[in-house]
């Protein structure tokens, strides 16, 4: 039977459209060989994910996402997302799924296996979804305090531009200069003290203790205990001359002490005075003289004065 021209051309086509096929759903990572396991999974946000991507479990690539599908009649219901797994793999329940970003765009759909050794999903469940936490959730978390802290630097660093171009800054710095210098010429003198007075006075030091060392081996060789026993004899004796003078069992303390002996004193003193005055008024009462020799009447004696109190 001899083939037509264009039944080969037919059949060539239909072996092309084949292999563009399996090569397309290969390409998808789809195999075609053997069975899988279709699931559902209910999110509320897909984040970008698209059909092909990969479905790992534990960081394991164990299918594909095979379709997304959009409820137009419920929005606000979620995103159906249906993967398709390798067949006869367990997933037991408490697992989820869950959406990991890329740094660079993209997303990858990761299973959480859970540990339940009983319960599995059955094929055509619906597994739940939760919400990652990962590294693009945190930084987008953290994108309010990096705008915050970069308005804070921008502000730090307008001040600083305000504060450099400050003419008084050019001021401090010649002071802060003028002061270093200061404290160098300080320290130069402070080092030269060092170098040369100190070590003069520890000099006048060391000989002023040396006179101390000798001034004090003076005084031990001294005979300070005869001395201070002669001192003390002295003191018992005008302790004892000064006890005699208040006392009036001696001559000089009667002298001192009896107020009789300086009333006689006094009244002798007042009876030679007024005597004195009466030689002085009537010297002839006293003294009889005569030229010739003749005597006179012998003069009447004189009344003896009264002594004044």
């Amino acid at each position: 039977m001899k083939i037509s021209r264009e039944a080969k051309i037919g059949f060539t086509g239909i072996i092309a459209l084949v292999l563009l096929f399996f090569t397309i759903q290969f390409l998808r990572g789809i195999s075609l060989f053997t069975a899988n396991d279709i699931y559902y999974i209910n999110f509320e946000n897909a984040k970008a994910l698209a059909k092909s991507s990969p479905v790992y479990a534990d960081g394991y690539n164990v299918g594909v996402v095979s379709d997304i599908r959009y409820d137009y009649e419920h929005p606000g219901k979620g995103v159906i997302v249906e993967i398709s797994v390798e067949h006869g793999m367990r997933i037991p329940e408490g697992t989820v799924a869950v959406l990991d970003e890329a740094m660079l765009g993209g997303c990858t759909l990761n299973l959480l296996m859970g540990n339940n050794p009983m319960q599995r999903f059955a094929e055509r469940d619906t597994i739940p979804s939760a919400a990652n936490n990962g590294l693009m959730s945190k930084a987008a978390d953290m994108i309010p305090k990096v705008e915050l802290t970069l308005a804070k630097l921008d502000t730090l660093l307008a001040t600083l531009n305000r504060v450099a171009a400050d003419p008084n800054i050019q001021g401090i710095l010649s002071n802060a200069n003028t002061l270093t210098a200061s404290l160098n010429q300080s320290s130069a003198d402070l080092n030269r003290l060092l170098e040369h007075d100190v070590p003069q006075m520890a000099a006048t030091f060391n000989k002023a203790g040396q006179n101390v060392v000798t001034l004090t081996d003076s005084l031990s060789r001294l005979n300070l205990n005869g001395t201070l026993a002669r001192v003390e004899t002295t003191m018992d004796h005008v302790q004892e001359a000064t006890s005699r003078l208040t006392s009036t069992d001696n001559n000089v303390g009667l002298l001192l002490n009896d107020t009789s002996v300086y009333h006689n004193l006094n009244r002798t003193t007042v009876a030679a005075s007024a005597l004195l005055e009466d030689l002085q008024a009537h010297p002839k009462r006293y003294v009889h003289f005569s030229v010739f020799g003749k005597k006179d009447k012998p003069a009447e004696p004189a009344e003896p004065a009264e002594p004044a109190n």
